[in-house]
């Protein structure tokens, strides 16, 4: 085992190549940089969302090697706009540059918020955490034990009325249900039981240390179930699929009849291999909460987490920010389905990745 994570960790590192390549060429491309930006404000032009966006890319766009809203310019100040953000250098040297900063963790200063990208980062990450790790664990307490028991009464009344309930959970986008639940719980137009906005209160330091963590979870609450009702609802029925496959299968068939209980043959036997496409889901939805999910509930819910940065960094043209970003989603990604394949390993012993690649 040990052979084949160093082999996937080395791996890595070209991977993580590959996609920062293609991410600067994509970015690079797109109109509306952080020089045509400047160059538009000192033109007087308008710099809104639309033009972020690339709404006025056709105006300010290069043309045989100038910039049109540099028109009227001094080529000394275009000279020195450009060399403030780092593009007096050539593409690749800028890209090799970038690269090894990156290798180091050095993610440079952002453009727009006079800021190191690092600080950024880490002030977001509290935020992104709580978010991705509260809702993956609740998902997975939730989905796994109900999609077990769904498999066992297959074709009940239980059976039925949790399907519907899982339906509708799963019909209704999570931002949706975020706005229902602040309406009702969050001084819209019913109660008044939970707050709005951050994830402490405002006296938060001057609380003692058991208030601090009741201050914490009363924050969380109605973000963290807008996010986990809409997001058990494929693992249950992945789990539940993946039981009633194995259940139908002749070694359970064969363990039944050599007398063994029904809970022995479950947990014994069905658990571990109906477990496993389960575990195969953990990388992608740790990855898929972080990232996605958690966007719009941050916004609701006036939360500022690694979503809502790298969302408006991708606005504003915030290279630093965007591609940092990136990397450390793509490394975490990776590092998730390295952890999602041991894993298996340790779940079920027979299988041995490492001597399929040999």
């Amino acid at each position: 085992m040990l052979v084949y994570i160093i082999r996937r960790l080395l791996l890595i590192i070209p991977t993580l190549f590959g996609i920062m390549l293609i991410n600067f060429i994509i970015i690079q491309a797109a109109p509306g940089g952080p020089v045509e930006q400047m160059l538009a404000q000192l033109q007087g032009l308008q710099t809104g969302s639309g033009s972020r966006l690339g709404g006025t890319g056709a105006d300010i766009a290069p043309t045989d090697g100038q910039y049109r809203g540099a028109q009227g310019l001094r080529p000394e100040l275009i000279a020195e706009i450009k060399k403030l953000y780092g593009f007096d250098k050539p593409p690749s040297e800028r890209f090799w540059m970038m690269l090894k900063n990156y290798a180091t963790f050095e993610f440079g200063q952002s453009f727009f918020r006079d800021r190191d990208v690092t600080d950024l980062i880490i002030d977001k990450l509290p935020v992104s955490i709580s978010l991705g790790l509260w809702t993956t664990l609740l998902v997975y307490l939730i989905s796994i034990p109900l999609g077990i028991k769904k498999a066992v009464k297959h074709g009940s009344r239980f059976d039925v009325w949790t399907s519907t309930t899982i339906i509708v959970g799963y019909a209704i986008p999570n931002f949706l249900f975020a706005i229902l639940l602040i309406v009702l719980f969050a001084g819209g137009s019913y109660f008044n039981w939970f707050p709005l906005r951050g994830l402490t209160s405002n006296h938060f330091d001057q609380l003692p240390f058991w208030q601090q963590v009741l201050d914490y979870f009363w924050h969380l609450v109605l973000p963290i179930t807008a996010m986990v009702v809409s997001g058990f609802a494929t693992l249950t029925m992945l789990t539940k699929n993946s039981f009633l496959d194995e259940i139908h299968k002749q070694y359970v068939l064969t363990a039944k009849a050599k007398g063994l209980t029904e809970k022995r043959v479950l947990y014994g036997h069905v658990f571990r291999n109906a477990m496993l496409i389960v575990i195969a889901q953990i990388p992608a939805a740790l990855v898929g909460i972080f990232l996605t999910s958690s966007l719009l509930i941050e916004v609701v819910f006036s939360l500022d987490g690694l979503g809502l940065l790298g969302f408006e960094a991708a606005l504003s043209r915030d290279y630093p920010v965007v591609f940092a970003t990136v990397y450390i989603y793509t490394l975490i990604g990776l590092l998730l389905k390295l952890v999602g394949d041991i894993t298996y390993m340790i779940i079920d012993p027979r299988i041995d990745f490492e001597s399929r690649e040999g």
